[in-house]
């Protein structure tokens, strides 16, 4: 190894952590680089054995040694939810809210938590790839979240097309408090008040959280890094991750690849490179951009850029299409929000001249909370709003309800549709989130 691992300082909802060592150091996997800070944060351990080279006031740079050692330094604590917090464990199916927080306050009674295991976007596939080689493990993680916030029932929210994974969850299952819900096969069906609707029956506001309802909700790999810091004193130093797209010499069948316990702080130029090889950083001669997440809520990132906890994709995508002179921006809240559909816009050389937002998309803080994820009253008059404003075309971040209904109208009135996801779902041969005749299930 001579590749630079870099460890940001804020990598969860809340403050950025501290540094507790200095350039020069030598440190070993799992020791102990950066202490959370007051107030709500996480603590950053090293995933490498090697040297301190930097240290800012953002990140952490560290050379790694040439040889590695699978080894890490253990938690000291002794309690699961102390040592789930001294892990840095946060949600690690993107949101990246420190877990420690979430479990902090007890039911008085019937809570429920609930095991997401929805594997929302397309294309990625690495908690499914968990699930067929950790079952136990991620039960076993479910339930100790369930024994320090004392629910009394659990539920496994999976898509019900994922039916190998939802029969191994049910023979390893085997406490009766748990129970499997399939979910339809749309977007985003993994949005946490859309699995609190779908598995429990109850519409939340878009200001509540599932603790209204009386539920908590752990992403799939959540509970399983929950598992290891309990049971194997293990800190949050590996990520899940599916890497896809634009890979230099791959076939048809290889375009989408999932990696199990990627070292934290890999550089995403390092991931390319083992699908595709070192040239080019692995990637093909031509692509668009690289996305850090999934084709709906994903970020553009950089090959220099370091696979962080929230990290769950990385997509090359298909090269941007020239788009019209003038378009237009429909915003959803289950999607890219105006910030990335501007820059989308930008790359296919388009200039924006409206911007619209779903009917549902209620503003919530910094953001925007859709009313009722993935039920669409129409969208029609947003569309026109779009037209009489001079766009030629419009650029979607919708749901596939919501994609439904704009396409029930948009083509209509001679306006081409743009989706946030066609250049990553190009990029691995995926049908195009556009006209849906008919539930998926």
């Amino acid at each position: 190894m001579s590749t630079l691992f870099r460890f940001p300082l804020k990598q969860n909802v809340g403050m950025g952590a501290v540094p507790c060592v200095i350039e020069g150091d030598d440190v070993h996997r799992g020791q102990l680089l950066a202490v959370q800070g007051e107030g709500l944060g996480s603590n950053i351990f090293s995933s490498v054995s090697g040297r301190v080279r930097e240290v800012t006031d953002k990140d952490i740079s560290i050379e790694p040694d040439a040889e590695q050692s699978p080894e890490y330094e253990k938690l000291k604590k002794t309690e699961p939810l102390d040592l789930i917090r001294e892990a840095g464990i946060v949600g690690l199916g993107g949101a990246g809210f420190p877990t420690y927080a979430k479990l902090g306050k007890p039911f008085e009674k019937d809570g429920t938590v609930i095991l997401n295991a929805a594997e929302c976007e397309p294309i990625l596939s690495h908690n499914m790839a968990r699930i067929a080689k950790n079952p136990s493990e991620i039960i076993a993680g479910m339930i100790i979240a369930m024994d320090i916030v004392h629910a009394e029932h659990g539920i496994i929210a999976i898509k019900g097309i994922h039916e190998k994974e939802i029969e191994l969850l049910r023979e390893k299952c085997t406490d009766p408090r748990i129970r499997i819900a399939t979910l339809q096969n749309v977007y985003p069906a993994g949005e946490e008040r859309a699995i609190v609707r779908d598995t429990m029956g109850v519409l939340l506001p878009p200001d509540q959280l599932p603790l209204a309802a009386g539920a908590v909700i752990v992403n799939t790999e959540t509970a399983y890094r929950i598992w290891e810091a309990v049971e194997l004193k293990k800190p949050l130093i590996d990520k899940d991750m599916t890497v896809a797209g634009k890979i230099r010499g791959n076939e048809e069948d290889k375009l989408i690849r999932v990696f199990l316990d990627v070292p934290l702080g890999t550089p995403v130029s390092a991931m390319f490179e083992k699908v595709g090889g070192a040239e080019n950083h692995g990637l093909a001669d031509t692509y668009g951009e690289i996305i850090m997440g999934g084709p709906f809520t994903g970020k553009r990132t950089s090959l220099d850029a370091p696979v962080i906890k929230t990290t769950g994709g990385l997509i090359a995508t298909e090269c941007f299409p020239k788009g019209p002179e003038k378009i237009g921006l429909l915003v959803c809240a289950c999607g890219a929000d105006e910030a990335r559909l501007r820059q989308i816009a930008e790359s296919m050389g388009s200039e924006v001249v409206g911007v619209e937002f779903c009917k549902q998309a209620q503003p919530v803080k910094n953001s925007r909370k859709c009313q009722n994820p993935g039920h669409c009253p129409g969208q029609v008059q947003k569309v026109l709003n779009l037209r009489k404003a001079g766009a030629q075309a419009v650029l979607i971040s919708n749901c596939t309800d919501c994609t439904n209904t704009v396409m029930s109208c948009a083509p209509q009135l001679g306006l081409p549709v743009y989706h946030c996801t066609d250049g990553a779902l190009r990029a691995v041969n995926y049908k195009l989130v556009r006209r849906i005749h008919a539930p998926i299930s």
